[in-house]
């Protein structure tokens, strides 16, 4: 069964952002009366409008210019062609079990159609911050190779339209618009005028000038000059603004500035960005609502190695959170792989010997599988951050159960039973407190897993306890409790099956496999991964004893031995 992976685990949302952005230099009045669109048509998902209510929603509020940005991007500038509009839900236990995921796909399929917009549509982030769920970086250094590259992977996978794929955006905008004032530097140069005066006169009248500061106690602030008539002013004003000098001879002059200037209207890129000294343009994208990342992101790896319009020296690399995923999977692994080592380590100094902690340490697979079994079972996302948490801290208190069984199996055993009747015993013995502490472990995180609420104030305060099910925390740490949950059930029947017919089998094969294969060292091929060698030569010894069994009971005396003492390992 397919069973979705996640990063980190995500929930209904409580905030809605619909991020707005249209050709860089839009006037505000424009950007305004496009987000008055918009934000008729989220009025309309919402169910509010014409003045209705809806129970859920706490506020919509609309930001056109200023505080327009995504607070993740870390551009808090003012730009007049953005708007931004944020939906606000109530907390969760006033919802009354009301998804406000539908609103979250709703909103999305109606902001669709308005020609020269980028609308992207998200929620709050869950955990800490991530990178964007697609992000496709296109580096290389040659800046027109890496722009024909990008606008055509682009426009590649728009063709062909990526199952959950909202709408890829490019991080850097190919046609900003940009007036150019070509300076005649023969005309400037006859009537005594420099390049610096003429450049530095336009920018006052653009920008303004710092001629001063003024001090007001610790506060220091700046004295800006700047043209009031510019304030508002058209190109062509600009152009028609006098510039006053004085010409070689001393004479005073005023001329306009397009006396010199050549003015060339041509379009721009808005930045450019470098990565290990290579320029680099990203596509990024959020996914859809019933899609992960990782399959997404699987399908796009495809396409990519089917786009066959890329020059020689770009290179297309998948980042972004698929990366992360990558790296703190590979993370949680070696600390698992640490954490069995030192296990492994402190058991052999413990038990003397390196069987015993190999069969304990053989409780963490089974609680692996375990696991993966239950989220199988059950169909729930398994998150490679809070999974992978849980797999590390079930490794050491499954380990545990073993100890008890086997320890407890040697004491008989050093009390003179025989190894048959000792572990029989033990797994009688142990089999309550090993009991006990899973059912106390798995009862005390299941109302953490299920989501169960209770709030203390009210229930001494009010005599009502305001109970319901769910929340924002249950989503966080719901994989983690499971993952306990489904280990310890899992590890706690192979307690009392396996492990006892594995350390029968390990005590019963220990000095036909040390003398088959001379020595000692044999035990250590039971620490994985070398176990993937001992499970084999464990089959050819107990081949070779049967043999050996079969040809002593035809040549042995009936009257002189025994059937025992034939079928002995010695």
């Amino acid at each position: 069964r397919q069973v979705p992976i996640v990063f980190f685990p995500s929930g209904d949302p409580n905030q809605i952002y619909v991020y707005l952005r249209l050709p860089v230099g839009t006037d505000v009045n424009y950007t305004d009366s496009i987000t008055h669109q918009l934000e008729y048509k989220v009025y309309h998902v919402l169910g509010m409008n014409n003045g209705k209510k809806n129970p859920v929603v706490e506020s919509v509020i609309s930001n056109v210019a200023i505080g327009a940005n995504d607070p993740t991007s870390g551009d808090q500038s003012t730009h007049s062609e953005r708007g931004r509009i944020q939906v606000s839900f109530v907390q969760y236990g006033e919802r009354n079990g009301v998804s406000t995921m539908p609103y979250l796909d709703s909103i999305r399929g109606a902001l669709k159609g308005i020609p020269g917009a980028q609308i992207s549509v998200d929620k709050e982030q869950g955990g800490p911050p991530t990178d964007p769920p697609v992000n496709i970086e296109i580096a290389s250094d040659d800046f027109d190779d890496l722009i024909k590259a990008s606008t055509s992977l682009k426009n590649y996978l728009d063709s062909i339209q990526v199952p959950g794929v909202e709408e890829l955006k490019m991080d850097v905008d190919l046609t900003n618009p940009e007036i150019s004032f070509n300076i005649n530097r023969e005309k400037a140069n006859i009537e005594g005028l420099s390049t610096y005066q003429i450049g530095n006169e336009i920018r006052t009248a653009v920008f303004g000038r710092e001629v001063s500061k003024i001090k007001e106690g610790k506060d220091e602030y700046k004295i800006q000059l700047r043209d009031a008539e510019m304030e508002h002013a058209k190109l062509s004003d600009l152009l028609n603004m006098n510039i006053t000098f004085r010409t070689s001879t001393g004479a005073i002059k005023t001329l306009p500035i397009a006396s010199f200037v050549d003015v060339d209207y041509t379009t721009t890129l808005g930045s450019v960005k470098r990565k290990k000294y290579k320029r680099v343009i990203t596509l990024t994208s959020n996914i859809l609502s019933g899609y992960t990342t990782t399959t997404v992101n699987q399908q796009l790896a495809t396409d990519i190695q089917n786009f066959k319009q890329k020059p020689d020296d770009v290179t297309i690399t998948q980042t972004g959170e698929s990366a992360q995923e990558a790296e703190t999977g590979a993370f949680l692994g070696q600390a698992l792989m640490v954490t069995l080592m030192l296990i492994l380590l402190i058991l052999v100094l413990q038990f003397n010997s390196i069987s015993k902690p190999v069969i304990i340490l053989m409780e963490i697979m089974f609680s692996v599988i375990g696991v993966l079994l239950g989220f199988a079972i059950t169909g729930m996302s398994v998150s490679i951050v809070m999974t992978g948490l849980g797999v590390v801290g079930l490794a050491g208190i499954v380990v545990k159960n073993g100890i008890l069984v086997i320890e407890f199996a040697e004491e008989l055993r050093g009390r003179g039973m025989k190894t048959r009747d000792a572990i029989i015993e033990a797994g009688k013995t142990r089999i309550i407190p090993v009991m006990l502490t899973a059912m106390a472990a798995i009862l005390a995180l299941i109302p953490l897993a299920i989501g169960f609420n209770i709030n203390f104030v009210t229930l001494f305060s009010e005599l009502n306890p305001h109970i319901y099910f769910g929340g924002d925390n249950t989503v966080f740490w719901k994989p983690l409790s499971w993952t306990i949950i489904f280990g310890l059930a899992f590890a706690f029947f192979m307690t009392l099956i396996i492990l006892p017919g594995m350390y029968l089998i390990a005590e019963r094969l220990r000095r036909p496999m040390r003398r088959i294969y001379g020595g000692k060292w044999i035990s250590i091929m039971g620490i994985p991964p070398l176990t993937l060698l001992f499970i084999p030569l464990t089959i050819i010894t107990s081949i070779k004893h049967s043999i050996q069994v079969s040809r002593r009971r035809r040549k042995g005396d009936s009257k002189a031995t025994n059937d025992a003492f034939n079928g002995s390992w010695f």
